[in-house]
């Protein structure tokens, strides 16, 4: 997260997103610009949308790209994970501008140097408070590495599928994925494409 731009209320926060061009979360009454993303970055996240949708396409699921927002009720947080899914049951939007999903089963974020440490400690925080949320995904961008959390009951199971050849289950969203297909075209030749 960038350095705070100012404290809004939650109402003020919508106003000012929804007729903004570009994109801030939104933390505890303090809002945060949002960078863009890096080539690789994109590329990944391009192929789990693609992979995701071909299982998901004749069941009662949805899959959101990175432009929807996701609120957490504690600590309250509005932010745009790179997907988001959600499965069972229709997705629940907190206002009539259906922009802010409340209810997903599968977030997943693609790892970047400036934004790691956050993903991995206070935004998982944050979205481990939302009821529904099923299962975490961590992808790094330069390496062939993801790491899978699960919940179980109370507990967040942890578990790293391995090399390239590794198949992952989703058991939230009863999909399945190989992680040579989530990395395919994927060059780690070039350090420039995952900067971001």
């Amino acid at each position: 997260m960038a350095l705070p731009r100012q404290r809004m209320t939650q109402d003020e926060y919508l106003a000012f997103e929804r007729g903004s061009d570009s994109r801030h979360e939104y933390f505890n009454g303090e809002t945060y610009a949002m960078s863009g993303a890096s080539g690789r970055h994109n590329m990944i996240v391009a192929s789990l949308i693609g992979l995701l949708y071909a299982q998901l396409r004749q069941r009662p699921c949805r899959i959101f790209p990175s432009d929807m927002r996701v609120k957490t009720p504690a600590p309250l947080l509005y932010t745009y994970p790179d997907i988001t899914v959600t499965c069972g049951e229709p997705p629940r939007y907190e206002d009539v501008s259906i922009d802010t999903l409340l209810n997903p089963s599968l977030i997943v974020e693609v790892l970047s140097p400036s934004t790691e440490h956050y993903d991995r400690g206070m935004k998982f925080e944050c979205y481990r408070s939302i009821p529904s949320l099923r299962e975490y995904l961590l992808v790094a961008q330069d390496r062939i590495h993801v790491e899978h959390y699960l919940r179980q009951n109370t507990q967040w199971v942890l578990t790293d599928p391995g090399g390239p050849d590794s198949e992952l289950a989703l058991p939230s969203i009863e999909c399945s994925l190989l992680l040579s297909d989530i990395y395919e075209q994927v060059s780690f030749d070039n350090p420039q494409e995952g900067s971001q």
